[in-house]
C-alpha cells in the first residue's frame, strides 16, 4: 500500500506537476480568483489521489486540464455571477482534451449497441424509415419516394421511433423487459380531458 502511494506520488510529480503552471496561467487568463485557482488545482490533485490506478492515463496533461475544466464548470453553474472572460476561456481549454477518455469510449460504445438493439425492435416500416432518416441521412421526401408513402407518414414513423428509443433508454434495464412500441404509442395518443 505504501509502495503504491509512493509510485503514484512519483508519477504525479513527473507527469502532472510540470503542467500546473499552464493550468494556473489558463485559470488566471480566465479571470478566476487566485484563491479559487488554488482550490481547483488542489481538487485536481485529490482526484488523481482517488483514482484506483493511473496506468491507463495516456495524456496526463489533458487529464489534468479536463479535471480542472470540469471543476470550474461546476463552480460556474453554482455561481450567480460569472465574468464573460471566464466563459470565453473555457472553450480554449478544449484544445487539451481532444480525445475522449477510455471510459467515455466504452460508455459510448455500450450506448450505441443499446440504441442499435432498440432500432432492431421497431416495427418493420418504422425501422426502415428511422434508419433511412437518422442513419443514412435521407430527406423525408427521398424516403417517401423510395417507400411509396407520404412525407407525413415518414415524419410520424421517425417520431414513433424516437419516442420508443428515448423512452426505453430512460426506463433502463434489459431490453426484453421493456414494453412494446405499439402499446406505448397507443397509450401516448389517448389523452384524458383536463
Amino acid at each position: 500500500m505504501i509502495e503504491a502511494r509512493a509510485r503514484r506520488a512519483a508519477w504525479v510529480a513527473a507527469q502532472v506537476l510540470p503542467h500546473e503552471p499552464g493550468v494556473r496561467r489558463w485559470l488566471a487568463r480566465s479571470k478566476v480568483a487566485p484563491a479559487e485557482i488554488d482550490d481547483l488545482v488542489q481538487y485536481a490533485y485529490c482526484k488523481f489521489a482517488e483514482l484506483p490506478t493511473v496506468e491507463a492515463i495516456a495524456d496526463p496533461a489533458a487529464y489534468f486540464f479536463e479535471i480542472v475544466r470540469r471543476a470550474l464548470l461546476s463552480n460556474i453553474r453554482r455561481a450567480r455571477i460569472v465574468s464573460m472572460e471566464t466563459v470565453a476561456e473555457i472553450d480554449a481549454l478544449n484544445v487539451y482534451a481532444e480525445d475522449p477518455s477510455p471510459e467515455r469510449v466504452v460508455a459510448a460504445r455500450r450506448e450505441l449497441d443499446e440504441v442499435l438493439r432498440l432500432i432492431g425492435r421497431l416495427p418493420d416500416r418504422c425501422r426502415r424509415v428511422f434508419e433511412m432518416r437518422k442513419i443514412q441521412g435521407l430527406s423525408q421526401r427521398e424516403i417517401a419516394s423510395r417507400l411509396g408513402i407520404t412525407e407525413t407518414i415518414v415524419e410520424n414513423e421517425v417520431v414513433k421511433g424516437l419516442r420508443f428509443i428515448s423512452g426505453a433508454l430512460r426506463e433502463g434495464g434489459p431490453v426484453e423487459r421493456r414494453r412494446g412500441l405499439s402499446r406505448n404509442d397507443d397509450r401516448a395518443r389517448i389523452r384524458k380531458p383536463d
